[in-house]
């Protein structure tokens, strides 16, 4: 049980990073201006996009079994 717990922390940490990384790269390149605040509520926003994506992918797996 706690493997479980602890693989699901280092997805959650992995996923936070890159979801920060790619945040700070888009909005630097296409939106210098914006304060930090807004590239942080669109690095949430793209670690959300990433459990939706991968709840929508399970589903669909689950479907056709």
């Amino acid at each position: 049980m706690r493997g479980i717990i602890l693989a699901n922390f280092n997805i959650f940490v992995m996923r936070a990073i890159l979801g920060v990384v790619f945040a700070v790269v888009l909005m630097r390149i296409f939106h210098p201006e914006f304060h930090m605040v807004y590239v942080a509520g669109f690095a949430v926003v793209l670690v959300a996009l990433a459990y939706l994506l991968e709840y929508w992918r399970r589903r669909k797996t689950e479907k056709k079994k």
